[in-house]
Order: C-alpha cells, then sequence, then structure tokens
C-alpha cells in the first residue's frame, strides 16, 4: 500500500468522476488545480457525457474513459471520486476493472465495503481525504 504522498508522485492521470461544470463546486476548483499542478484530468460524468469541462472530453462511464487513454497507451492512475459513499461501491468495481491504480474518496466520503474490495483487487485506496489539500501540503 502506497502512501499518499508516493500516490500523488507516482501519478500522472485522474479520473474523476461526478465533475461538474459548475466552477462554484468542489469538483470542478479541485480538477482545475490538479491540471494547474500538471495532471491529467479525465472527466466522468454521465450527465455531461460528449461535453468538455476544462478542455477535455467528459466520458460517461471510468470503462470509456479509460478505452479512451488505452488507445495512447496511458491509464487511469487515479479514480478520485465526487459522490456520496453510498455511490461508491459499484465506482470501485469500475476502477478494478480498468486496472487504475488508486480508488481516492474525497472529504466526507467514506465507503469500508467498497475500500475492502479495491484493496483486496490491489489498488491504493485513500478515504475521506482531498486529493487537492494533500497535494498542496506536500508541495507546501
Amino acid at each position: 500500500m502506497r502512501s499518499i504522498p508516493q500516490i500523488l508522485n507516482d501519478s500522472k492521470t485522474v479520473a474523476i468522476v461526478g465533475l461538474s461544470n459548475k466552477p462554484d463546486r468542489a469538483s470542478h476548483g479541485v480538477a482545475e488545480y490538479l491540471q494547474g499542478a500538471g495532471y491529467q484530468i479525465i472527466p466522468v460524468n454521465p450527465a455531461y457525457a460528449g461535453e468538455t469541462i476544462l478542455g477535455e472530453k467528459v466520458h460517461a462511464t471510468l470503462q470509456e474513459a479509460a478505452d479512451s487513454l488505452a488507445t495512447s497507451g496511458q491509464r487511469i492512475d487515479i479514480v478520485d471520486c465526487f459522490r456520496k459513499s453510498e455511490d461508491i461501491p459499484p465506482i470501485a468495481r469500475d476502477a478494478i476493472a480498468v486496472r487504475a491504480g488508486c480508488l481516492w474518496m474525497q472529504l466526507d466520503i467514506e465507503n469500508q465495503p467498497a475500500a475492502d474490495m479495491a484493496r483486496a483487487a490491489g489498488l491504493d485506496v485513500v478515504m475521506n481525504h482531498c486529493i487537492k489539500i494533500e497535494h498542496r501540503s506536500l508541495n507546501a
């Protein structure tokens, strides 16, 4: 199990599940910050599928996002979840299916069964931490 600094240093692509196109939403601010920090963001939100957010095409599913990256030999390093805790298990299953490196649940998001499932499949898991706050403190 890698530490948060190791996860952030080893990662290049972050799929943001639940990314909003509204600039006042936390998901949007986090995605914008990650882009500025050099990460490639991959928006995943079926409500905006086919549109663009922060200059990136929005995918309906993690599988669709992973398939689009695979054509250039890339993969999803972190699946960053901006969904309710009870919505995490299917996202964990999808993260496993696309062979992501890490399942990351934002502040106030925890789901132990989903975390256990992801860990058992070899993914790193972070719960109840903001990726932006963690990155900022790592680079302060």
